[in-house]
Order: C-alpha cells, then sequence, then structure tokens
C-alpha cells in the first residue's frame, strides 16, 4: 500500500488545480489545451514528417532488387513501428482535444478490475517482449480478489494507464516498469513506476502552467500530449494526480479515481435482472 499524502518531493494535480476556479487558472488552461499550444501543434507537425519521411524511405529501399530477407523484414519492422507511432500520437491528440471542447462524457459501468487490468498486462508484455524493449522487465502487482467488482469507467482508465505506460517505454533504456493498484475506501489507486531517465520531464509536464514555455525547454510531442490526456482524464473521472522520483532519474505517477464497489450479491441480483431482460 502506498501513501497518497503530500510531501515534500512530490507533485500533485486534483480537479481544482487542473482546471482552476478563476480566471487566471482558465487562461492556464488554455495555455495547457491543445487547441491553443503553438509548440503542440508544432511538434505535431514535426512528428508526422519524422514518421512518414521514415515510411516514404523504407518503403522505397524495401522495392530494391538488392534487398535480401532480413534487410526486407527490418525494413517492413520500421515502417509498422512508425505507423504504430503515427495512430498513437493522433488518437492521444484529438481525445485530448475533443475533451478540451466539452464534448466527452465518462461511461462507469460494473468490472471486475483484475480481468481489466489482465487484458493491459498482456497488451503490454506483448510490446515490452520485442526486441527494441529487451533489457526492461514489466512488474505487475495487483490485489486478488476475483470477487472485486467496481463501477468504473473502464475505457478511460484504461487510456489513462496507457498513456503513462507509454511514455515510461518511451524513457526507460533498461530495467523495469512496474505497474499495479489498490484499494482506498471509496477510491482505486493506480501506480506506474520506472527506472527510466523521465522524471524530470513528467514532472515539469504534469505541473506547468504554460505548456508552451515547458516544451522549449524539452520538446517531446507525445509525451507532453500523453500526460496532458491523462490529466485531462482523471479530472474528468474526479480524481487526482501526483509524481515523485523513483530513485534518481526514475519517475513514480500515482493517481487514484472514485469508485463505487459492487457486493457481491447486488451484482449478482443485476446479472440476474439482466438475464431475465435479455429472455
Amino acid at each position: 500500500m502506498f501513501d497518497l499524502t503530500v510531501d515534500d518531493n512530490s507533485t500533485v494535480c486534483n480537479s481544482d488545480s487542473i482546471t482552476g476556479n478563476n480566471k487566471s487558472n482558465n487562461m492556464n488552461s488554455l495555455k495547457n489545451s491543445l487547441l491553443y499550444s503553438p509548440s503542440i501543434l508544432t511538434g505535431m507537425s514535426h512528428e508526422v514528417r519524422t514518421h512518414m519521411n521514415a515510411i516514404v524511405a523504407f518503403s522505397f529501399l524495401i522495392t530494391e532488387n538488392g534487398c535480401d530477407s532480413n534487410e526486407k523484414s527490418d525494413f517492413s519492422n520500421q515502417i509498422f513501428n512508425s505507423c504504430e507511432q503515427l495512430i498513437k500520437l493522433f488518437d492521444s491528440f484529438l481525445d485530448s482535444a475533443i475533451i478540451d471542447t466539452g464534448n466527452s462524457k465518462t461511461d462507469s459501468k460494473n468490472y471486475k478490475l483484475d480481468n481489466m487490468l489482465d487484458e493491459l498486462f498482456s497488451e503490454f508484455r506483448e510490446i515490452i517482449n520485442k526486441e527494441a524493449h529487451k533489457e526492461i522487465e514489466l512488474i505487475t502487482e495487483v490485489q486478488f480478489n476475483n470477487d472485486a467488482m467496481v463501477c468504473i469507467d473502464k475505457t478511460r482508465v484504461s487510456r489513462i494507464v496507457r498513456c503513462l505506460f507509454y511514455n515510461s517505454l518511451k524513457n526507460t533504456k533498461s530495467g523495469y516498469i512496474k505497474i499495479g493498484y489498490n484499494f482506498s475506501d471509496d477510491k482505486v489507486n493506480f501506480y506506474v513506476l520506472d527506472s527510466g531517465q523521465g522524471y524530470f520531464k513528467f514532472k515539469e509536464f504534469l505541473q506547468t502552467q504554460d505548456m508552451s514555455e515547458s516544451m522549449s525547454e524539452d520538446n517531446d510531442t507525445s509525451v507532453a500530449i500523453n500526460i496532458i490526456l491523462a490529466k485531462n482524464l482523471i479530472h474528468m473521472l474526479g480524481g487526482t494526480i501526483r509524481i515523485e522520483c523513483n530513485g534518481l532519474t526514475g519517475s513514480g505517477i500515482y493517481f487514484s479515481v472514485p469508485v463505487k464497489r459492487i457486493l457481491s450479491n447486488e451484482y449478482d441480483l443485476n446479472k440476474y435482472v439482466n438475464s431475465m431482460i435479455a429472455i
């Protein structure tokens, strides 16, 4: 179990600190909005051109007669990787832009939390097992309680964990990434820790009042967009997020979201009623 109290080495953002309650904070919210951030848009343009250039170049090389099968396989992997990066970049950007417009709503349903996280862990293990990440170990920590049903927005919570995982993966060359959760009263506390080099960058992006200014110091567009999206989603869910240094430069990001725990007899009754309706 970890303590969510604030100390001198942690940075905390809650719904008030993210959105603000006055004109000054509203202006800061605009500065952190993807739609109003020239640095984010410029970074997006650079990222897109970089990946598109790679796709075009490797597509050309793969058609050359002098390429052997190993080279063609390597070029194909490079093309696939660039396509994956573009899709993730656009998904995160568009999702956060939709939230900025106020046209996104939560959709909470009853889920077994262990099952929900097992799907994510399987996805992450497949990514970690790729050759490029062979020096990284994925560690998962969960409360083994198969009867733990909660009313939660699975899609958005999963998206938050993905954003934090991909940021850790990008900034960890070797060591580990640890993901887990625990219950505390009427909240679920999630955490993503790594032994990488991203703490100071993550902290700056997480607590900044002006993303454009922060981007001028460390121009990492995909990480910035993932942090903006994670913060926006956590705010939508009424949760909090904080960051701590893990080791020398590794990061530990913790976020909590309120949930309603579903008792087993209540779940069984709902399941029976749904079955009757289906009949």
